[in-house]
């Protein structure tokens, strides 16, 4: 019986992937179900598994976090929005970056990818090989939406991403602002749904209500010890990094 553990704080996709797992042909066991940092550094001190499908943003940090804590011994397989994260990813004991929303098709080829590991462990002649042909993969490209559809009472336009200085979500509702301080509302539900669509290396979430285009920033101060103040051309106020997005806003910034 192989031990799962998923690290995932979205419900939706927790329950996606329970789905795929109960439908494998090998016998598994779901041993938890973990959607914060400090959970699962608990977990992983007190239980082995055999593999890991981990999301990377939690409720109170990255995934990453853990992993630089517990050392893991088993594979992982990263199930998340942002593919900014994936050569940090294969850093870890990564060995497939699911980029959400992710099909049947794609899930059932990471776990073909670890049962084959786990079968080349056995053999140590062929464990080498096999483990680096499958860090040598690299997933699909993908292509970023170019523009944003805007129904008004009166009509419909088109906003290109490249004007949009930064997103928003006010009490539910999306906004794109663009570079000349105008405020566009969005059909998109969340933020998330709009992330998947952007290029990483020009977008960024530096909390849970904002997305930011580095091609706007026009200033960064020091908010606290560990946040940071924002400042978009066209706009007088600042916006503020979480703490848990801080860090990797840094590394961002500078690529």
């Amino acid at each position: 019986m192989l031990k799962v553990l998923l690290i995932e704080d979205e419900l939706p996709a927790r329950k996606k992937l329970k789905r795929f797992i109960e439908e494998l042909k090998e016998p598994t066991v779901l041993v938890g179900e973990i959607d914060t940092v400090e959970s699962g550094i608990d977990f992983l001190q007190n239980n082995d598994v055999d593999v890991i499908f981990s999301d990377i943003e939690l409720l109170d940090g990255t995934a990453f976090e853990i992993y630089s804590q517990v050392p893991v011994k088993c594979p992982i397989i990263f199930t998340t929005a942002y593919d900014q994260f994936w050569m940090n990813a294969f850093d870890t004991n990564g060995i497939a970056y699911l980029l959400k929303p992710f099909s049947k098709e794609q899930f059932q080829n990471a776990w073909s990818k670890f049962l084959l590991l786990r079968t080349a462990v056995s053999s140590e002649s062929n464990q080498l090989e096999h483990l680096v042909r499958l860090m040598e993969q690299k997933f699909e490209p993908k292509s970023y939406k170019s523009r944003f559809t805007i129904h008004t009472h009166q009509n419909i336009y088109f906003l290109p991403t490249v004007d949009i200085s930064y997103f928003e979500a006010v009490e539910g509702v999306i906004f794109a602002n663009d570079f000349l301080g105008k405020k566009h509302l969005l059909r998109e539900p969340t933020l998330k749904e709009i992330e998947i669509v952007l290029n990483p290396v020009e977008f960024f979430r530096i909390n849970r209500s904002e997305v930011v285009n580095k091609q706007y920033l026009e200033k960064i101060e020091r908010y606290t010890k560990n946040t940071l103040a924002l400042k978009m051309k066209g706009y007088n106020t600042f916006l503020k990094t979480s703490q848990s997005a801080t860090a990797s806003f840094r590394d961002w910034i500078e690529e």
